[in-house]
């Protein structure tokens, strides 16, 4: 009964450091917690209305996870996304989403493609808001990574789409962009169709490149 009754607690622990570590992540994502953020364990658990010990623990995952950086005597603070990580970032996408759609147009997963298109339908339409052209887009990215069925690229490239997320302003606000990526999306959903492994890698490594200039363009612009 006792070893039960222990079993049962740490369950729960588990499952409650689970729960803060979503719901910090996804603060940190979504901005709600911006760059250079202290995140303070008693502070947090107050607001969480949880015990330090599940948040002490989360804030070691994220650590791990790089969205924060752990200073000794100090606490935590928010990673701030720098230039040098945009181009790190972009050139690991690259090769990830390159991968993840030769093996998609290889396999070409039941239902992909319809998903794929009918995620496109919805980024055609002009009353379509930047933000949700955003999450529009990266669940395109996400249709194809989950499809392609290989949990270590699920993994890397779930991280990946969380530094894209912590990049800040979109380029959807640029309707030229905007119409770049349809036709970007459309070449890759016609290669994968096609089961066209090659064209779909090509096409795939083409838009992450220019989703990186596109990125860069725009943050030249807000350094003056």
């Amino acid at each position: 009964m006792a070893e039960s009754r222990t079993e049962g607690a740490k369950q729960r622990s588990g499952s409650t450091t689970d729960d803060v570590t979503d719901r910090l992540r996804e603060a940190i994502l979504d901005g709600t917690f911006p760059p250079d953020s202290w995140l303070r364990e008693v502070d947090l658990a107050k607001t969480l209305q949880v015990s330090r010990t599940p948040v002490r623990e989360a804030l070691k995952r994220l650590a791990d996870e790089q969205l924060i950086d752990r200073e000794a005597n100090r606490g935590c603070r928010v990673r701030p996304m720098t230039f040098e990580d945009t181009l790190a970032v972009y050139s690991v996408r690259a090769s990830l989403e390159a991968l993840a759609a030769r093996t998609v147009a290889i396999d070409r997963p039941e239902g992909l493609v319809e998903k794929l298109r009918a995620l496109q339908e919805q980024m055609k339409d002009p009353a379509t808001s930047p933000r949700e052209l955003a999450q529009l887009n990266l669940a395109f990215h996400r249709a194809i990574r989950t499809a392609a069925d290989n949990v270590y690229l699920v993994r890397f490239l779930t991280q990946v789409e969380h530094a894209v997320r912590r990049f800040g302003h979109s380029s959807f606000e640029s309707p030229a962009r905007v119409q770049q990526v349809i036709e970007e999306h459309e070449a890759l959903i016609e290669a994968i169709a096609a089961g066209d492994e090659a064209a779909a890698e090509e096409a795939a490594a083409h838009h992450m490149r220019m989703a990186r200039d596109a990125r860069i363009s725009h943050m030249m612009r807000g350094v003056k």
